[in-house]
């Protein structure tokens, strides 16, 4: 994934959301039975649709392990990645900011801020919303997980630096990209951008409220101090003030209010104070029917986690669920409003370049909406004049992780390290090097680039968990590590699968989990 420059993406929505950043910093600162016979059914349908089956315990934790990968900062003892070194440890000193840490975005080196912060929301989404599953199950992935949180919203915080003033970019894009180098050996420039009352960004703000906002709910029953920290990480604005933002939410333009009804929604779910409700409830005209959730498009995402209040009688919330159906009828094969086709194989297939992170990304939201319906005891959806059963929702997002595993006409795995055949030239820098504790010499960026990017050899590191950009509309794949569009790995498309996967962890038995071995994620020397 590339931004060259978040800032200038959102200076293009002009003056008009200059507020922005301080609105959504100040509300971020202000927050202290199916029956048997359905999940019979649903049985029936996931086995008729699964064809191969999958150890998701396995996956999982695979998925999971994938973000300590893209570290960036000085790696803890713990770290299982053992390819990877310290990198990046001087980020930020130029402007007296310590901004080590955080996640590397894709195959590049960049930490861009306003993708990596929804990375952390969806990893947030997930715990919050399996942590039942997964604590019962596998409560050391959910240990894991956690520190996947932790390691991306600890950036967070490091980046806000002031009331105003939010870091959401580390490194160029351009400079980075012209260079192939190790995280560990670069030398390109780490340019740093940032977003303030005079140069907006109210998409990167609003994003890291919600990420944070999300993850105090799932550090809040196991680290009730870390959860505080980021409900009321300094108190900026008073209710007074925060009024008077909310009222010139009618100047917003189309663009950045996906982003805002996004935040609220997490932000009434960690408080429960009303204002964020009725800031929702008020604005609630903003919300439309899309085909995609993806770190530039929230829609869906704000209508689901709205949709599940809207069932627990919040009744003047209609509209989102409303749009939420829509989503559904909008991606289910058959529905008489279908707009996002499948694959011959039956993926489905919104754009051609890196189109797994939407596949990701719908089927965790097909999986949590069809997980509220059964809650509130509705049958499912109605489409025209089709009718899907929530399990046959359920049913077709389970169809989409399978594919990805294996279950489609190349019968391979487009997850690294995952079964016996999957992608071997991922497009990943730090992947397609010797590690440096293999090969300690420094390898520069042109070396890179006539050395390892070229190579037609298998990468020297296999990076255990990381899902390539995909096939194309015609289930085809080239395992090409120059096809950026369909062999980089990014870390929001792993983060919507960790959620997609954990949806079908209560369908493992206890006697699938998997113990992912020094060997499977150590070093891994060229020869």
């Amino acid at each position: 994934m590339y931004i060259q420059n978040q800032q200038e993406a959102s200076m293009g929505y002009g003056g008009i959301v200059v507020w922005g950043l301080a609105l959504m910093w100040c509300v971020l600162a202000s927050q202290g039975g199916v029956g048997v016979a359905m999940e019979e059914e649903e049985d029936e349908e996931e086995k008729r649709l699964s064809g191969l089956s999958h150890d998701y315990g396995e996956v999982l934790g695979k998925a999971i392990l994938f973000f300590e990968g893209q570290r960036s900062g000085k790696l803890p003892s713990t770290q299982r990645v053992k390819w990877r070194g310290d990198s990046a440890l001087s980020d930020g000193m130029p402007e007296n900011v310590k901004l080590s840490g955080g996640y590397y975005d894709a195959g590049d080196n960049v930490k861009f801020g306003w993708p990596m912060a929804f990375s952390v929301s969806l990893l947030s989404w997930g715990a919050v919303e399996y942590s039942r599953e997964l604590s019962s199950v596998l409560k050391q992935q959910l240990t894991y997980l956690l520190q996947a949180i932790r390691w991306g919203a600890d950036f967070i915080l490091g980046a806000h630096i002031s009331p105003t003033t939010l870091y959401t970019q580390v490194g160029d894009g351009s400079n980075d990209h012209r260079c192939w180098e190790r995280p560990e050996d670069m030398d390109t420039p780490r340019t740093l951008y940032k977003i303030n009352s005079t140069s907006p960004g109210s998409e990167a703000a609003a994003e890291a409220a919600a990420a944070l906002s999300a993850a105090s709910i799932a550090f809040k029953g196991v680290d009730s101090d870390y959860s505080a920290k980021l409900l009321s990480r300094s108190k900026l604005t008073s209710t007074e003030d925060l009024t008077k933002l909310l009222a010139l939410s009618t100047a917003l333009t189309q663009a950045i209010r996906d982003e805002l009804l996004w935040a609220a929604a997490w932000l009434y779910k960690a408080s429960g104070e009303s204002r964020y409700l009725n800031y929702v409830s008020r604005n609630q005209g903003w919300s439309q029917a899309v085909t995609e959730f993806s770190w530039d498009n929230k829609f869906v995402g704000a209508q689901t986690l709205l949709a599940k209040e809207f069932f627990s009688g919040k009744k003047e919330l209609g509209k989102f669920k409303s749009d939420a159906d829509s989503f559904v009828c909008a991606l289910m094969p058959g529905s008489s409003s279908v707009q996002i086709r499948t694959t011959p194989g039956g993926l489905l297939y919104t754009r051609d370049s890196n189109n797994l992170q939407y596949v990701t990304a719908s089927s965790m939201v097909l999986f949590i909406y069809s997980k509220t319906l059964a809650a509130a005891q509705i049958g499912g959806v109605q489409c025209g004049s089709a009718h899907f059963p929530t399990s046959q929702i359920r049913a077709f997002a389970k169809s989409q992780v399978d594919y990805i595993l294996g279950n489609n006409p190349k019968k391979m795995s487009y997850m690294l390290g995952y079964g016996s055949k999957y992608p071997m030239q991922l497009h990943h820098r730090g992947a397609s090097i010797p590690s440096i504790h293999a090969l300690p010499d420094k390898v520069g960026c042109n070396q890179g680039y006539s050395n390892w990017y070229s190579s037609t050899k298998p990468n020297p590191n296999t990076h255990v968990g990381a899902i390539v950009g995909g096939p194309n509309s015609d289930d085809q794949f080239s395992d090409d590590r120059s096809d950026y569009s369909h062999s980089e790995p990014s870390t929001y498309t792993n983060a919507a699968f960790v959620c997609s996967v954990a949806a079908l962890i209560q369908k493992t038995k206890e006697g699938f989990l998997m113990n992912i071995t020094t060997d499977m994620v150590g070093v891994v020397g060229y020869t």
